[in-house]
């Protein structure tokens, strides 16, 4: 259900803070900033993630966003568990997509952890990581709500996880998706209440 603890308490100290401080990079923030686009905490949602950046038009910008945000978390658990261990690499990952939740640079103000959720997923096992873009997308397309296609991924993760080979990740994949639902609260209000906005609008 867990992983093995075979790392010292200090270096998964140390893990859970550098993981906190590159999830906690905006770049959403930075892109949308860089490209001229605005103040994306003014724009929309005034959420700092990819679909948030999307409403200010620009799908380069927006592809940039979920890139990177990915990437930071993806780069994160790999660097941990290939110089420390699997214990570290988790708590590392889950420190790093609070860190984008959760940012000290915007007052601790950021998006909903749904990018920086994929990149954790599909560098510690692929192919959950693949089964929860596949729940994303097919929803998504199904219904065109962003949130939603969002929820039902981490949903269904903790359910993957229970028939993998090696269920070390249950408690994670719980962790995960608690903190996507508490991220998401608004949206499901919205969702509830039929006015949440589709993909694409604005």
């Amino acid at each position: 259900m867990t992983p093995e603890l075979v790392t010292p308490p200090i270096i998964l100290l140390l893990w859970t803070l550098l993981g906190y401080l590159l999830g906690s990079i905006p770049f959403g923030s930075i892109v949308t900033h860089v490209m001229g686009l605005g103040d994306l905490r003014q724009i929309g949602s005034g959420n700092i993630g990819a679909t948030n950046v999307l409403r200010t038009g620009s799908k380069l910008g927006a592809g940039l966003t979920l890139a990177a945000d990915i990437g930071k978390a993806g780069a994160t658990v790999f660097l941990a568990r290939y110089l420390v261990a699997e214990d570290a690499a988790q708590l590392a990952g889950l420190a790093a997509i609070l860190g984008h939740c959760y940012p000290i640079w915007l007052k601790f103000q950021g998006g909903k952890g749904v990018a920086t959720f994929f990149g954790l997923l599909f560098v510690l096992a692929w192919p959950i990581g693949l089964a929860a873009g596949l729940a994303w997308l097919s929803t998504a397309a199904l219904f065109k709500y962003s949130s939603l296609a969002s929820l039902t991924a981490a949903a269904v993760i903790p359910i993957i996880v229970l028939f993998f080979p090696s269920n070390n990740l249950f408690l994670l994949s719980i962790s995960l998706m608690a903190l996507i639902f508490w991220r998401h609260k608004g949206n499901i209000i919205r969702l509830l209440n039929s006015t949440e906005s589709k993909i694409g609008h604005k």
